[in-house]
């Protein structure tokens, strides 16, 4: 199966908006990229639709999208059967994983949001919201021209931020209208995510995790295992991972500093804990 992440969609699509392989744009000037076989995420989909209609698959399931609707496709989910009108027409970003983990890193249960995107990949916004979502998207196409700016990225990063926060507004508010609805694993997620968000810095351990639960640690596993096709271990590696990157390319901290910030016996464990999961060592990670 195909993997498509930005490197890829830029030669294929090379008229689109970009910073590097960070971000990629298309809007109503570029037209939007199509697919033309079942392929797999390795990026992150934001996309406004504001005219026609679009029909596609994500993990088998069918969605159809119309104006005003608003798309997530997450990274690691299968895309295909892509259906476009001939009036279909709207704005695509696509963000690499490790430039959206800088974008988020401090945003407060922004992980459980996506999570329920997931499952519901496709909402629809008011008026006044999509135009503002447009608007962000407009401001940021004209900060990725300005190739003479200093900060140019970080400035993007920082604008993204904002639309991100209005894109998960619209999720919340679906959310908390299935709440009614919730399982009790999705509450044992969701607790559980909290959880890690709050403790991670100190703690990594699942049997910790499980007690603050009221629960086995087998239970908790399971159950995580189950909502979310992670494992406890993978979520805990998630933010601390997202972290280490973040304090890594975003601060002046030695190797040594953040190992003692994050609760690592001493360096060279954080060292190995972070090759382990990233192929890189922490300074190899830090000079690219």
């Amino acid at each position: 199966m195909r993997e498509l992440n930005i490197d890829f969609i830029k030669g294929k699509y090379p008229n689109g908006f970009s910073i590097e392989n960070d971000l990629l744009l298309y809007d109503s000037t570029t037209g939007l990229p199509t697919l033309t076989e079942t392929s797999k995420m390795k990026c992150l989909l934001l996309a406004i639709c504001t005219g026609g209609e679009i029909e596609y698959t994500v993990d088998t399931v069918i969605h159809k999208v119309s104006s005003n609707d608003v798309l997530i496709v997450s990274e690691g989910q299968v895309i295909g059967d892509y259906k476009m009108s001939a009036d279909a027409k709207g704005v695509c970003l696509l963000l690499s994983y490790d430039f959206f983990q800088e974008i988020v890193s401090n945003v407060k249960e922004l992980t459980t949001l996506f999570l329920f995107a997931r499952h519901h990949p496709v909402f629809h916004a008011e008026d006044r919201l999509v135009s503002e979502l447009l608007n962000y998207i407009q401001a940021v196409k004209l900060k990725i021209l300005d190739l003479e700016h200093e900060f140019r990225r970080e400035l993007v990063a920082t604008m993204l931020k904002v639309l991100i926060y209005d894109m998960c507004n619209v999720i919340y508010r679906v959310q908390q209208v299935e709440k009614t609805g919730k399982s009790r694993g999705e509450t044992i997620f969701s607790d559980f995510i909290r959880l890690v968000e709050k403790e991670y810095r100190s703690e990594r351990r699942v049997s910790w995790y499980a007690e603050q639960l009221y629960i086995s640690p087998k239970y908790l596993s399971e159950t995580i295992k189950h909502i979310s096709k992670r494992t406890p271990s993978e979520w805990i590696d998630y933010y601390v991972m997202m972290e280490i990157r973040v304090l890594l390319k975003n601060s002046k901290m030695s190797i040594k500093q953040i190992a003692e910030e994050l609760n690592f016996p001493n360096q060279s464990f954080l060292g190995k804990y972070f090759k382990d999961r990233y192929g890189k060592s922490p300074s190899q990670f830090r000079r690219s």
